[in-house]
């Protein structure tokens, strides 16, 4: 039976891979776009099978009405992605505010909005899955990328806490961990120029080149679609045998770290004394 995916983010990349993917195997997707016109060759192509609105991810008004009109439109929606987001390369200290304001509107406070906007139709129904792209960047930190991995770090906090207020109600939730996508995310984001004190230093690294992104975006969304159509998908979908290899180094590190202050942590604790010397 055809299923129904809201993707909130589909004119390009992995949102727009995954409504297509979606479409020829005869499933019914309801999509935002900032435009819909980077869309209309599929709304021409499958008809009553796409439907889409323009949305700007950064009004929370807006992303309210337009769940509620996917949510009336659709008997039932299955699965939710939440994929809209870009990043900024740049020291942290060069940042604008604006930029730090804008990123954190799209990839962070746009994707807490549209969940809280959808949980209550997904309750209503008896439940579905809630699929928020985030990344091995929600687990590790590049140099001169910090303002997009402070969203998906913030992303990560979010669903761990949602996922278990949400999980009586029938409703899943899966946080997406690609690594390196031969997608146009790399090309398509600003890059503000070092200040004099970080040239030289970690910061003044080049962006990754085509050859050094490792993992087919065909792939990684079909992995997607596999876990949307999985009765039980799991909490965090890693993909890519880069984000497998990082994000388990990270894990190990900081667990390692961890384990070394556990006779330290105990200090803190009411009734702890330390013992006097000699």
């Amino acid at each position: 039976m055809p299923k129904t995916w809201f993707i909130v983010g589909a004119s390009r990349g992995m949102g727009r891979e995954l409504a297509e993917q979606l479409l020829a195997r005869g499933d019914h997707v309801a999509a935002t776009v900032r435009d819909t016109n980077g869309v209309a060759d599929l709304a021409d192509r499958y008809g009553d099978a796409f439907w889409v609105r323009a949305l700007d991810v950064t009004d929370p008004d807006a992303v309210r009405a337009v769940t509620d009109e996917a949510f009336a439109a659709h008997e039932r929606v299955d699965v939710v992605v939440a994929n809209a987001g870009y990043g900024v390369f740049g020291a942290a200290e060069d940042l604008s505010d604006a930029q730090i304001d804008a990123v954190i509107a799209t990839n962070l406070t746009g994707s807490i909005h549209l969940a809280r906007a959808a949980v209550p139709h997904l309750r209503n129904q008896g439940g579905g899955l809630l699929m928020q792209m985030s990344s091995m960047g929600g687990h590790i930190a590049f140099p001169a990328f910090s303002l997009y991995h402070v969203t998906k770090w913030g992303i990560e906090g979010f669903y761990e806490a949602l996922a278990q207020e949400v999980e009586p109600f029938g409703i899943k939730t899966t946080l997406v961990e690609p690594g390196v996508v031969r997608t146009g995310f790399f090309e398509a984001a600003p890059r503000v120029p070092l200040s004099e004190p970080y040239l030289g230093g970690p910061a003044d690294r080049p962006t990754p080149s085509v050859d050094e992104m490792v993992d087919s975006q065909e792939k990684t969304v079909a992995a997607m679609i596999r876990a949307g159509d999985s009765t039980e998908p799991p909490r965090r979908l890693v993909l890519g045998s880069d984000a497998w290899q990082l994000v388990t180094d990270a894990l190990r590190g900081r667990l390692d770290e961890l384990t070394a202050q556990r006779a330290n942590a105990a200090t803190a604790d009411i009734g702890f004394t330390i013992a006097p010397s000699g």
